[in-house]
């Protein structure tokens, strides 16, 4: 699949990282936090191609050559259909919602552990889950209205990929229930660094049939620096939905309403 250039949106990201005290080098660590040291505005210097130069650890970023995210042809690209090759075994979880000015992160202490994916058999924890408007992958060249990341990483030091994510899209229309709760939860902070209890949440509801649905699937990178390649990733075919009034709101919490989502 051809790779497709970085896009030069901004994007919203909502977070929640499961941190196991067990992983030497989690996949937090090796995606870039501080969001002040890259941009998704090329105006900024910062920008998409100007990622690789930025760092010496983030060349992947301008000369790897398996670059996510991509515009996925539909006819031409690999459909996994068997719901085996793609197990889910999440749980619920305790979390703890936070607003740091820039984004929404939902958090869970590193003792806890929200589960996991199997991929042909080797297993990935869920390490963290995103959401991106509009979104980065696009299929057939439409982008969608949002796209959220499930992030997985494996123990298993002699497994070959080491990170897995899995990726859901969104179209406008009916309101999501799952984000209808987080947003409930996330306008009850402020702008000031301050974070509460959200109790249990189930990442299963997120979709909780996407177990059984097709997808496509390739091998790519994370989509921020450092641009680490040899990620695989499943993006399910079957499209969310999402309310305008929902993507809006997500907008609005991060202070980015520089554009209407796809």
């Amino acid at each position: 699949m051809k790779n497709q250039t970085k896009p030069a949106f901004i994007h919203v990201l909502l977070v929640f990282s499961a941190l196991f005290h067990s992983y030497s080098t989690s996949v937090s660590a090796q995606e870039v936090e501080d969001e002040n040291e890259f941009s998704y505005s090329e105006e900024s210097g910062k920008g998409p191609s100007q990622w690789g130069n930025i760092k010496k650890e983030w060349s992947d970023c301008k000369t790897g050559k398996m670059q996510s995210p991509i515009d996925i042809p539909s006819r031409k690209a690999k459909v996994i259909k068997n719901p085996a090759r793609l197990e889910m075994l999440y749980k619920p979880t305790e979390f703890i919602v936070k607003n740091r000015g820039h984004d929404i992160s939902l958090k869970i202490h590193w003792l806890k552990n929200a589960g996991s994916i199997k991929i042909n058999g080797t297993e990935y924890f869920l390490q963290q889950a995103h959401w991106h408007s509009p979104s980065e992958h696009a299929i057939d060249g439409k982008r969608y209205a949002l796209e959220v990341h499930l992030v997985h990483q494996a123990k298993d030091p002699k497994v070959k990929h080491k990170l897995a994510v899995v990726g859901l899209l969104y179209k406008y229309g009916e309101p999501d229930a799952f984000l209808s709760k987080l947003l409930g939860n996330i306008s009850a902070t402020n702008d000031e660094i301050h974070e509460k209890p959200l109790g249990f949440v189930d990442p299963t509801h997120i979709d909780i049939r996407m177990g059984g649905k097709a997808y496509y699937r390739y091998i790519g990178s994370l989509t921020v620096p450092p641009c680490t390649e040899g990620v695989i990733w499943s993006v399910q075919k079957q499209v969310k939905q999402v309310s305008k009034e929902q993507v809006h709101a997500i907008r609005v919490l991060v202070h980015d309403v520089s554009k209407d989502a796809y």
